[in-house]
This record gives structure tokens, C-alpha cells and sequence, in this order.
């Protein structure tokens, strides 16, 4: 996959390298807080070589990483809401409701991606919040990576 490497300002007058791919998918910079780390920590993609916490405050700014790990086929993008029938959810299993965020309407277990899911995902929530995830994921405000 070729890559360009686009300049654009970032901050206060900050210059930062803005990798995209020739197909138009933008890795963002690399201005977030683990950056050069060897792990994706960018939400939008999903794959072993992903950071065990993810917020969506690092979205497009893991650059280096996250096209690395692509390039070598350890992470893709997420699915999108096209790419999921609400159908699909009855076949997942939802786990328990053990996480102390449980019954708090967003879904926080990690396997999941779209408006219903928290902002911080970590591993122990992992098939624990099952009421608030299976709702959602119900009315399609929430399916899996």
C-alpha cells in the first residue's frame, strides 16, 4: 500500500505528519500519549496488535503505530454500522453483568464500537456490562469490532 505523508499544522503552530494511504484512510499524527509504543491505541481499528486501553480521545493520533500494524496485517478498521445487521447480536455472547459500570445505558465491554459504547474501554469489562451491550447492540447503536 503506498503512503503519502501530509503536513498539516497541529496546535499552536506545531508542525506534525499526517500519514494517509493512497485508498484515503488517514492515521492522523502522532500527537497522543503513547505514540511509538508498538501498540495501535486508535479506537477506529481492532486486531492483536491493539493497546489493551483504548480511548477515543487517541483517535488519529497514534500514527506510526497504527499504520505499522496495518501494513503488516495485525490490525483493520473496525467494522462500520453498515457492515453489521442488528440480526447478528442474537448469536453474541454478552457475558454478566460484573463490571461496576453495568446497567449505566453504554456499553463498556471492549468488543464492541459505535455511539452506545463508552468512552474508555479496558479488558476486565471483557463480557461484563451484558444488559447495557445487548440493548444496544438491540437497536443497533452498538456492534462488534
Amino acid at each position: 500500500m503506498k503512503l503519502k505523508s501530509l503536513l498539516m499544522l497541529a496546535g499552536a503552530g506545531v508542525l506534525a505528519a499526517c500519514v494517509t494511504t493512497a485508498a484515503g484512510l488517514s492515521f492522523g499524527n502522532n500527537t497522543g500519549d503513547y505514540p511509538n509504543d508498538n501498540e495501535c491505541d486508535d479506537p477506529r481499528f481492532t486486531g492483536g496488535g491493539m493497546a489493551s486501553s483504548l480511548s477515543v480521545d487517541n483517535i488519529g493520533k497514534d500514527a506510526t503505530d497504527c499504520q505499522t500494524l496495518y501494513s503488516a496485517q495485525r490490525i483493520r478498521l473496525a467494522r462500520t454500522r453498515a457492515q453489521w445487521d442488528v440480526a447478528q447480536c442474537q448469536a453474541v455472547d454478552f457475558g454478566n453483568n460484573s463490571s461496576r459500570w453495568a446497567r449505566d445505558n453504554e456499553c463498556d465491554d471492549p468488543r464492541f464500537t459505535g455511539p452506545g459504547v463508552d468512552e474508555i474501554l479496558v479488558p476486565a469489562d471483557l463480557r461484563a456490562d451484558a444488559a447495557d451491550c445487548r440493548a444496544l447492540c438491540n437497536a443497533g447503536e452498538i456492534w462488534l469490532k
